[in-house]
């Protein structure tokens, strides 16, 4: 019987499987250790695990392999394994369904900023090379019915070994599948396959666009106010992946906020992000939903806050000097300034600050209009932090000028870190001095939200998208602030006391409905302390 399970066909899956699992696993076997540590009598079980993940491993492949394209997948198994494994090792990320729809809407910059050399030796070394020899030396399929028969032959043997593995160790087995799921996202390929069938069948069920976008908020009213009252003029600064612990306005150590520590800032201290990725974060944050409600699958069907205030008359602008709106301003005006062609400031790449050349002019040409303009940045985009400023902003210095972070000194990756947060503190101040040029004929105010934060190598983890369940802090925790203009009807001193309020991306919606003076039984049936507070200092007065 084994005999008959153990074809040629079947042999070469195991081999590449038990392949994988030994030298493209190594951030799955250290995270294992680090739970179930060898030293104590731990080493049979760790056995077992990596046994039973290889096991699984060639089940999986064992019915992804069939006929003429099966040496094609056991060649792009090994290619895409040694990629997962590369950024696991390099980054401590997790090969999950929202890193696969980063990756999908990763243009070629940001692919630039992650190729290394590391990379490309494990590319070659547990990828093409051993693919090369798949493809070369993989002997012909057989005939349907007997490749059927030994396929099930060893899926049978499979399983009967999988259970003897597990029974000598049910209770680390029973802690290892309850209190250590996050283990099992490491493993290499079982859980990015799990995660790409997960964003592939999300996919074909959104791959049909609505007919016609539901509306949100239905009931919503722009209040009345007399002609002669200014006109809202705000500016929503999408950043992008900005720590709250990295501004200086929050008590860092560094300097990072010169420019606006000159400016009457209120900087929120404890604002918790959507989501760890953008394409996650800005749809959420926009969307009426919140973050417990939010479904990626779902969200474009449904107009978002940006929708709703268009439709009571407000004209919106989105600028765009990240990858693209994720979806949020389809059905609105929008620029691209990662396009030189648009955007003036571009050296080695577009800056964020051309995002406010001829924006004076967009306003004058709108009066009596409330106006909204959304500026999304490319901000802090890592790793190659280094280049997300102009070199007179490198003042701390010495600098990780590389995307391999695992080649840098901690001091060098948070100084090239906090550069760019320095960029973004210059940013943000030009354009709080432009909206002060419409402060006598308009109520006008600053709000800058991160979209989500970045590891820099805490807990042996770089970057961010890691999974909301075990996302640290330095993922989730981000910056924001707000500025008013003197016309505005709310002012710093109503603000402050709120500064340190636990405020999450679930705030926006209402917060921009309110900013814009529009009133829905959405935002009154929600928490919403902003508009509670304010509300008691309306009355106050």
């Amino acid at each position: 019987m084994l005999r008959k399970a153990l074809s040629p066909l079947n042999r070469w899956i195991a081999g590449v499987s038990i392949f994988i699992m030994a030298f493209a696993n190594g951030s799955f076997i250290t995270k294992l250790m680090g739970v179930y540590p060898p030293g104590e009598g731990n080493v049979l079980f760790l056995g077992s695990v990596c046994l039973l993940f290889a096991m699984a491993t060639i089940l999986m492949l064992l019915w992804f392999c069939h006929g003429r394209v099966a040496r094609w997948v056991l060649a792009f198994y090994l290619v895409a394994s040694s990629m997962a494994a590369y950024f696991m090792a390099a980054y401590g990320t997790v090969i999950d369904q929202t890193m696969l729809e980063n990756t999908l809407q990763t243009n070629a910059a940001e692919a630039g900023d992650l190729f290394s050399m590391s990379m490309l030796l494990y590319l070659l070394g547990l990828g093409l090379l051993p693919a090369w020899w798949v493809l070369r030396r993989m002997p012909k399929a057989e005939g349907f019915v007997s490749e059927l028969r030994s396929k099930t032959l060893f899926s049978l043997c499979l399983l009967v070994a999988m259970v003897l593995l597990i029974v000598p160790f049910t209770s680390q087995y029973a802690s290892f599948f309850r209190e250590h799921k996050s283990l099992r996202f490491y493993a290499n390929p079982t859980y990015f396959t799990y995660s790409a069938i997960r964003l592939a069948s999300s996919k074909l069920k959104g791959s049909v666009a609505p007919a016609v976008v539901q509306a949100v908020a239905q009931d919503a009213r722009l209040n009345n106010e007399p002609p002669q009252h200014p006109k809202e003029l705000v500016i929503l600064v999408v950043g992008e992946t900005a720590r709250a612990d990295r501004f200086s306005l929050n008590g860092y150590g560094k300097t990072t906020n010169p420019e606006l520590a000159k400016e009457d800032v209120v900087s929120l201290t404890n604002v918790t992000s959507c989501g760890t990725s953008t394409a996650v974060s800005v749809p959420c944050m926009f969307s009426l939903s919140g973050r417990e409600g939010f479904d990626g699958e779902t969200v474009h069907e449904f107009e978002n806050v940006l929708d709703v205030l268009r439709r009571e008359g407000v004209d919106i602008l989105w600028r765009d000097n990240n990858s693209d709106s994720k979806g949020v301003a389809v059905r609105l005006p929008y620029e691209n300034f990662r396009d030189p062609a648009i955007n003036p400031a571009c050296d080695s790449e577009c800056r964020d600050i051309g995002m406010l050349g001829g924006l004076e002019e967009y306003i004058r040409q709108r009066p009596g209009k409330d106006v909204l303009i959304v500026l999304h940045q490319m901000g802090n985009h890592g790793p190659a932090y280094y280049k997300r400023y102009p070199p007179e902003f490198e003042r701390f210095t010495p600098v990780c000028k590389t995307n391999e972070l695992s080649k840098c000194t901690d001091e060098e990756i948070n100084n090239a870190y906090d550069n760019a947060i320095l960029y973004t503190d210059y940013f943000l101040a030009q354009t709080i001095a432009l909206l002060k040029k419409f402060d006598s004929s308009h109520e006008t105010a600053m709000l800058y939200v991160s979209d989500h934060g970045e590891s820099l190598g805490e807990k042996g983890m770089y970057l961010h998208g890691a999974p909301y369940l075990f996302s640290p802090k330095e993922q989730t925790h981000i910056a924001s602030l707000l500025w008013f203009g003197k016309n505005f009807d709310y002012d710093h001193d109503d603000l402050k006391p709120l500064k340190d309020y636990p405020f999450t991306h679930d705030d926006l919606f209402c917060s921009l409905m309110l900013t814009f003076e529009v009133e829905s039984l959405a935002c009154t049936q929600r928490t919403s302390a902003l508009k509670a507070y304010f509300e008691q200092r309306q009355q106050a007065r």
